[in-house]
């Protein structure tokens, strides 16, 4: 198999933090060495000493919610002096709308229309509509690791060859549930973050958002290059990093071998640096593990707090700057480094010319991500892989109202609807008691298919990465955590239910569950969250030994208060529904196993059926191989979607069965990874002839396009 070098530059570069906004405020921060971190004031709070926060000043006013302006504030700098749309856009957030979400349940509004920004998706749709991009518009949730998942997913279909141009990074802004969770879980430093200081004593939560406009071709004027880039999972604990620091050393290791580079070409390291006792240490450890010696390293969360999913972003931008005005920032907070942590992290701003740098990222539950990023005059680095091997379902499961694989599978066979919630006892019939007592629905669902996908396997071993999607991750948490924050007047706010509410949090489980120690990447894309795990899982799993397996899984739980609110297709007439589905995948054929490959994905632009056709091999093609069609489209989108779907259907000619799989599943943002279930047991079955494939179809606001098949 031959393979070529692609050079993956950075043409743009737009930044807003706590440091100022733009490139050069932030330069001008950095030199100058001063802490942006005061008492909170973005939003008003019962307690009389408010806490220490790194918040962004001089934020444009708009309609939409504040991680949503500073997403769009960065993108529009990063597009600067570019007039075509990118390709893709790819942003990391953890907090989304909630915000304004907060507000809104404060005040009892149960209109659903105000809420219609909470989901995380909607801030990667906002940009994309602000920057015409009618593309692919992806959303990853990996807590604090997220902005750097993101450029790291760009990197990945840029070096594949498949996009240009992908606008990618992270968005975070303060609100109650990070600012109130982390200072329940005692990870708050009243006096600002101290990074690797030996009196820190935690993290200052911040906001801000970072986006870098990437491209393989040859930009007007570059700020550097994406090198590589390692990913991994800690599989140890869902809030606290592996104490000898595995995971960390682990996801660098990937991004050194990612560039094809050694320990020793790295000029210098921006740590990720909480100033959190464990995190730190567990950091420095895993540097002296791979160093020796110790290149010049520094956080800046002592200088503009910890932006959560925005800060891999925000650091990357930061190291592209510092690169190119040969500038090295500082430690700031650190007067005494911590003898337990045997580094000496930069006192002060040095001037000195490096030509690649390292810039870590670690996340709750366990999730790395590091970024290898060089000056504009490096040379490519890594290789790609010009050809992917198919994709092997090696196992497969689901869980609907109706039950686990088997009864919806016969529910579906009855042409009977498998809609509904199940009982949460049936959902984790096969989970030790003791691993699941603490986890609510969403997480023991996702446990609870996972397992069932290993037995389906009949495998001993767990795959090595996974891939997870929901549209609306851990309501239950979300929604106890923010009402105990109410009704105990914000006095008694829940570190439990605080850590289960991160859209990545059942993933961390799964992979703790399961020594998944590879990849770890949930995606939140509303009702097409599957098809962005599998695109992810798609662009991350190679031919390998070690990266060829993967969980690739999708779910969303029902709830009663918030379901109704958020899901623009759930209301008061609509049957309770929840549930998911996913596969073992594997890379490479298997014979007499079915194949799955993610065709399509794109937003509803003008013109879109005829792109979608002709990525499904043409109209003959479809014609010769396709046997039946399994048809998603949300409630909220039916009008467009049946007119989308009626184009398809005359433009091919097709005369096959159409199945509506929402008319079985019920309304739930997670519903296509269970109708992926049913065209890979429909072809296992015998019900579809083996020389035949079944498409599983996305409408609405994106059009998606899976096809299944007999290997």
């Amino acid at each position: 198999m031959s393979s070529k070098k692609i050079t993956v530059s950075i043409a743009g570069i737009g930044i807003i933090s706590p440091l100022g906004i733009g490139l050069l405020a932030t330069e001008q921060a950095l030199r100058k060495n001063r802490s942006a971190i005061t008492p909170l004031t973005v939003f008003p709070v019962q307690h009389p000493s408010p806490l220490p926060v790194g918040q962004v000043q001089d934020l444009s006013d708009s309609p939409l919610p504040r991680t949503h302006r500073l997403a769009i504030t960065a993108a529009n700098q990063a597009m600067g002096g570019y007039t075509h749309p990118p390709d893709a856009v790819i942003l990391g957030s953890t907090t989304g709308g909630i915000l304004r979400t907060e507000a809104l349940l404060a005040q009892g509004e149960q209109d659903p229309e105000k809420y219609r920004y909470h989901g995380l998706s909607t801030v990667a749709e906002e940009i994309a509509r602000e920057v015409h991009c009618t593309g692919q518009a992806l959303t990853v949730s990996t807590a604090c690791s997220s902005g750097s998942v993101a450029i790291s997913m760009a990197l990945k279909m840029l070096q594949a060859d498949e996009v240009q141009w992908v606008l990618a990074g992270g968005a975070d802004s303060l609100c109650r549930l990070t600012y109130f969770g982390f200072h329940s879980l005692q990870l708050v430093d009243q006096e600002g973050s101290r990074p690797f200081d030996k009196n820190r004593r935690g993290m200052s939560v911040a906001e801000g958002a970072a986006l870098l406009l990437l491209t393989n071709q040859q930009p007007t004027h570059s700020y550097g290059q994406i090198l590589g880039c390692g990913l991994s999972c800690d599989a140890y604990h869902s809030a606290a990093p592996h104490p000898q620091g595995q995971g960390a050393a682990a996801a660098m290791k990937n991004a050194l071998d990612n560039a094809c580079l050694a320990a020793a070409d790295i000029g210098y390291i921006n740590l990720h640096g909480t100033g959190t006792p464990d995190n730190d240490l567990a950091e420095s450890r895993a540097v002296r593990k791979l160093f020796d010696p110790v290149p010049p390293l520094s956080s800046i969360k002592g200088l503009s707090g910890h932006g959560l999913a925005a800060s891999g972003a925000i650091e990357a931008a930061v190291t592209a700057i510092c690169l190119e005005r040969d500038l090295l920032p500082a430690n700031t907070g650190c007067l005494v480094p911590d003898p337990e942590c045997k580094i000496h992290p930069i006192k002060k701003p040095e001037k000195q010319p490096v030509s690649v740098a390292l810039s870590n990222s670690f996340g709750f539950g366990g999730n790395n991500a590091c970024l290898v990023i060089g000056r504009s005059d490096n040379k490519p680095s890594a290789a790609h892989e010009p050809h992917k091997a198919d994709l092997t379902i090696l196992g497969k499961a689901c869980i609907t109202g109706a039950g686990h694989t088997k009864e919806s599978m016969e529910q579906f066979f009855r042409l009977e609807s498998m809609a509904g919630t199940l009982d949460l006892k049936d959902i984790a019939k096969d989970l030790a008691a003791r691993k699941v007592r603490r986890l609510k629905r969403f997480s023991q669902m996702a446990l609870a298919l996972a397992t069932s996908v290993l037995n389906d396997a009949a495998l001993e071993q767990a795959p090595h990465s996974v891939f997870m999607g929901s549209g609306w991750g851990a309501l239950s948490e979300t929604h106890d955590f923010l009402d105990k924050l109410q009704s105990s007047k914000e006095q008694f706010p829940s570190p439990i239910d605080f850590v289960g509410s991160v859209h990545n949090s059942a993933a961390g489980q799964i992979a703790i569950m399961h020594g998944a120690t590879g990849a770890n990447i949930t995606c939140s894309g509303g009702d097409y969250s599957f098809e962005q795990a599998l695109l992810t899982a798609d662009n991350f799993l190679r031919s390998d030994e070690k990266l060829h397996s993967a969980f690739v899984l999708a779910a969303d739980e029902f709830h009663e208060h918030f379901s109704p609110l958020f899901d623009p297709s759930v209301d008061g007439n609509t049957v309770p529904a929840d549930g998911g589905g996913g596969f073992y995948l594997c890379r490479g054929a298997v014979p007499k196993k079915t194949s799955v490959r993610l065709c399509f994905f794109s937003g509803n632009g003008t013109d879109i059926i005829d792109p979608l056709i002709a990525a499904l091999g043409g109209k003959e093609h479809l014609q010769n191989s396709c046997g039946m069609i399994l048809a998603g489209i949300p409630a909220a989108f039916a009008d467009d979607g049946e007119i989308q779907l009626d184009h398809f259907m005359q433009q091919t000619g097709l005369d096959i069965p159409v199945i509506h799989y929402r008319k079985f599943t019920g309304e739930f943002a997670s519903a296509s990874s269970v109708a992926a279930v049913m065209a890979t047991h429909l072809l296992e079955s015998g019900e579809i002839a083996v020389d035949k494939k079944v498409l599983v179809l996305g409408f609405g606001k994106n059009i998606t396009a899976m096809e299944f098949g007999r290997q």
